[in-house]
């Protein structure tokens, strides 16, 4: 039992923000793959098609390759994030070495309650000092990009 406690404690990330702006507007900002790529502002990036994957080209942090899962509007989105550089994402351990971002939409008076999950952390094909990491990493990254997420659509329902 604690072995399953423990992978399920360094498996996923949750948070949530309460954003004042409608559903509507949410959703354009979380179906675009990799609008939480950033450093705490969102910005457009430039992405490109690629062998059913989308590449979102960020000027700070690279190429980041993403796989759309669901586009249920304007309610819930997810992806396949390929956390992990340098694997072949049409090989069999493709799916293996990514964690799958989900986001939900609720409404509440004055606005929205955005959600993300991020889960597969214990999954990725890397030995456990680097499956830690990337969560941390991406613990820390939620709490910034959530935050972007606030202020960019709060300042453009102004």
């Amino acid at each position: 039992m604690t072995e399953t406690v423990e992978r399920d404690e360094l498996d996923s990330i949750e948070r949530s923000i309460e954003i004042d702006a409608s559903a509507e507007r949410v959703w354009a900002l979380i179906a675009e793959p990799g609008w939480y790529i950033n450093t705490g502002t969102v910005v457009e990036h430039e992405i490109r098609q690629e062998d059913g994957y989308v590449v979102v080209i960020d000027p700070t942090y690279g190429e980041f390759p993403l796989r759309t899962v669901a586009l249920e509007p304007p309610r819930y989105a997810a992806f396949r994030w390929f956390n992990l550089e340098g694997v072949d994402r049409s090989g069999s351990d493709a799916t293996e070495a990514t964690t799958l971002v989900e986001f939900w939409i609720s409404e509440r008076p004055g606005g929205v309650t955005l959600r993300v999950l991020e889960t597969g952390f214990a999954a990725l094909p890397v030995d456990a000092a680097k499956r830690r990491a990337a969560l941390e990493n991406n613990t820390e990254g939620w709490e910034v990009e959530l935050d972007a997420a606030k202020a960019h659509l709060e300042a453009a329902a102004v």
